[in-house]
């Protein structure tokens, strides 16, 4: 049997796990699932034979390195900032590593050692990032090969309620890691080039700054700035591209109500707020407000950011109860971010039979023969519930096809590296498409960047 090491098995795992069990006796597969928390893991393996759940510390080194010695791979779904330890523990003890996230800095120098021992690191395998440069490449590919040259490339993903269980004002619950929600679009900037000029734009204006969307038939949306919409051109080769841009999608309206909590400073992560365990929600909202003796709280948050009684957004606010004497935060020391995100918890987390919704979206503007061409490709996918959400199936699906090709030497490319060669994304695309994770493409006309689709 060979050993599959599977690190963390959080919200986005039931599917990976689902995968590798499915294929596990043909493929002679043994699955090990570390994890601090197993209740998740056992619900998914089930007393599965070739399943083995247990309580690993990552921050115990000994016990880590005991249990990637054994493994013939390593699949890290522990959040970003911890899988630089698993990746040079395998590297010290030879094993091939796939993850989801990001490639770090930290990441990226294990490049040449990886290489020496042949070792595959692949890394931004899930969905956003994974599935968008898969499909990006694939077609950016295709155009090459017609001898087009690309003029604009748009890319927008989004993690949303499905219609069928969109049952609050705000369109929304949480579908990944609410932490990142909350702080979304901060640590600088976001930076994008359009028509040939850098455009930039601050953490305080980006939820204002926002472009409409009608996608496949599921009908109108918006999209804001992601951070970094440059750092892919020269992965892409397209460095010389007039028009790049990387954006987010919601349902609109979101963003402006968004707004709200950025403007009050409520997603500042920063600093800590005394006491915090025994405020109200209704304190929480009052600490960024003037102090008044006699205005109500409502009244103040109205005046201050100009809010009519009968504006949607106030109503979208009431429904989170942020202004609740009774509920409280409960968290000790706590910044403003979490203590938000304790709030929006109550509201916006998935119950049992609610499915979610992966939507994305991409543009393509190209010259072929002398004749500008537009191409858009879009991809919609819906949970099934709480556990196997389209979330869920679009991270650990791209995660675990790559993690048995690379077994299976399929993928062979040593090195940390992006799914961006046609050796991995043509082979993974096909597979993801038997689990109804497929593209519509369409040729429209060549529109470019046009103004009016934005807001602000």
């Amino acid at each position: 049997m060979r050993n599959i090491l599977i690190i963390g098995a959080g919200k986005s795992s039931a599917s990976l796990i689902q995968y590798l069990l499915n294929k596990s006796s043909a493929e002679k597969l043994q699955l090990h699932i570390g994890d601090i928390h197993l209740e998740h893991a056992d619900q998914i393996v089930a007393g599965h034979a070739n399943a083995k759940t247990f309580r690993l510390d990552i921050f115990n080194s000994e016990e880590r390195s005991l249990a990637i010695k054994k493994a013939d791979l390593v699949i890290s779904m522990l959040p970003a900032s911890l899988h630089i330890n698993v990746a040079k523990d395998c590297i010290e003890f030879g094993k091939h590593m796939v993850t989801a996230s990001y490639i770090s800095d930290e990441m990226q120098a294990l490049d040449s050692q990886a290489k020496e021992k042949n070792l595959v690191f692949m890394n931004e395998i899930g969905v956003d990032p994974g599935i968008d440069h898969m499909s990006a490449m694939q077609a950016i590919d295709s155009i090459r090969a017609k001898g087009g040259k690309l003029m604009l490339f748009e890319s927008f993903t989004g993690g949303l309620i499905a219609p069928e269980s969109d049952n609050n004002l705000w369109n929304y619950k949480f579908t990944w890691n609410p932490r990142n929600v909350v702080l979304a679009g901060q640590g600088g900037a976001a930076k994008f080039i359009q028509e040939g000029t850098y455009k930039y734009i601050p953490y305080h204006k980006l939820f204002r700054r926002t472009e409409f969307l009608n996608i496949n038939g599921s009908g109108k949306f918006e999209a804001y700035a992601n951070r970094d919409s440059l750092k892919y051109r020269s992965v892409y080769g397209l460095d010389e591209i007039p028009t790049m841009y990387r954006g987010t999608i919601r349902k609109v309206g979101f963003s402006r109500a968004w707004n709200v909590f950025v403007q009050l400073g409520m997603t500042d992560d920063s600093y800590t707020i005394e006491e915090s365990e025994h405020m109200s929600y209704r304190d929480f909202t009052n600490l960024f407000l003037a102090y008044s003796p006699t205005d109500s709280v409502e009244l103040k948050l109205r005046s201050y950011l100009k809010i009519d009684q009968d504006d949607i957004m106030w109503d979208k606010l009431v429904e989170l109860d942020l202004f609740s004497t009774q509920k409280t935060i409960g968290l000790k020391n706590a910044t403003p971010a979490k203590m938000l995100q304790k709030i929006l918890s109550d509201s916006w987390t998935l119950q049992a039979t609610d499915k979610d919704m992966i939507i994305m979206h991409h543009k393509f503007g190209y010259e072929l023969n002398g004749v500008k061409k537009q191409l858009e490709s879009s991809l919609v996918v819906k949970g099934e519930n709480q556990t196997f959400t389209a979330m869920a199936k679009t991270v650990g699906l791209p995660v675990a096809i790559a993690a048995l090709k690379i077994l299976n030497k399929e993928i062979t490319t040593s090195g940390v590296q992006l799914p961006i060669n046609k050796e991995v994304y043509e082979p993974i695309l096909n597979e993801l498409e038997q689990f109804d994770i497929r593209f519509i493409e369409k040729e429209v006309p060549y529109l470019g960047y046009n103004p009016e689709h934005v807001i602000g």
